[in-house]
């Protein structure tokens, strides 16, 4: 900690990077560091691989105007500072500008909580026992002495609320520092009500569709139970990634299924596919198996074919990972 916070009060020149399809976790981390960042004099930019802005639900988390187009980061950025990333591959088209600034002897900071880190970078600020990449974050601002103002606290607050899922995996420490964010005057319903309970219209139209396609396989992950669901790309016409993402907050609700399974068509033909589990099977291993990775009760992958060949490597994965606890 000490080292990554020496590290950047040094820096002059700092570009922040989130991971493709930013969530509250990548993006209010990387806001809240460079907000900090340039309020100490720095030259800041936070950016992602795609899409080409934030979600809607994150955009107000921006005070700064400090997020840019993946076209107007710099080839070789002076340092390199990376969150809630556990691989190279989800930065996307940014992936190249880790290895550049590593060439031209730049500093890359990997911040993250993923169990599954890659150690891509060449400082590692990683607490795979961290709720969220946010927490770290603060441990950070502290160690740097930076005040915590209210701007960022509610990038802080947005990606602790939904990494913890509203704080049901939450400790008694993280607890004690969402106070903290509180005291500094977060007001935790407008802060969490556009990012989990704000829809339009047009998604009640396409979660009735995709919830009357779900399946049911009693059988399947370990005998523990899989429910799974498509939302294909007419069924995504005119919304945003946060809908979409929404759905398997959905699924996984279903009492007879340990695993939730949701395959979010991206293009024709190419498959982004989300994974929860209950309690009882490391999805995390799973996904990895699949070329993904993530959480042990939440992960991805991403795979190209036909839907049905996808469902049948997942099977597999879930099958041939363990059991937890």
């Amino acid at each position: 900690m000490s080292d990554a916070a020496r590290l950047l009060s040094e820096a002059t020149d700092v570009t922040l990077f989130a991971h493709v399809n930013p969530d509250a976790d990548a993006l209010g981390s990387a806001l809240a560091l460079g907000r900090a960042l340039r309020r100490r004099g720095a030259s800041v930019r936070v950016s992602f691989g795609w899409p080409g802005e934030p979600p809607v639900s994150l955009r107000s988390l921006d005070a700064d105007g400090l997020v840019v187009p993946a076209t107007e980061v710099p080839e070789v950025p002076p340092t390199l500072v990376v969150c809630d990333t556990g691989s190279l591959q989800r930065l996307g088209p940014l992936s190249d500008r880790v290895g550049a600034t590593i060439a031209a002897g730049g500093d890359v900071l990997v911040i993250d909580h993923h169990v599954a880190n890659t150690r891509y970078g060449t400082h590692h600020l990683i607490d795979e026992r961290a709720e969220a990449t946010v927490l770290i974050v603060l441990r950070l601002l502290d160690e740097m002495g930076v005040e915590l103002d209210l701007p960022t606290a509610r990038c802080l607050y947005a990606g602790l609320v939904t990494d913890t899922r509203s704080f049901r995996h939450a400790s008694a420490a993280t607890h004690r520092m969402a106070a903290r964010l509180l005291e500094a005057g977060v007001d935790p319903e407008a802060t969490t009500r556009p990012l989990l309970d704000t829809h339009p219209f047009r998604w009640m139209g396409m979660l009735s569709g995709v919830l009357g396609a779900a399946q049911l396989e009693p059988s399947a992950a370990r005998g523990l139970g899989l429910v799974h669901t498509t939302v294909r790309l007419a069924d995504s016409d005119g919304l945003g990634s946060e809908e979409i993402d929404s759905v398997i907050d959905v699924v996984r609700t279903t009492s007879e299924a340990e695993v939730a399974a949701v395959l979010k068509e991206t293009a024709p033909g190419r498959w982004s596919v989300s994974l929860r589990a209950d309690s009882r099977v490391d999805v995390g291993r799973a996904a990895t198996a699949c070329g993904g990775g993530g959480h042990r009760l939440a992960s991805g992958f991403t795979a190209d074919g036909e839907a049905g060949d996808v469902l049948a490597a997942l099977r597999k994965a879930l099958d041939e990972a363990p059991l937890l606890g």
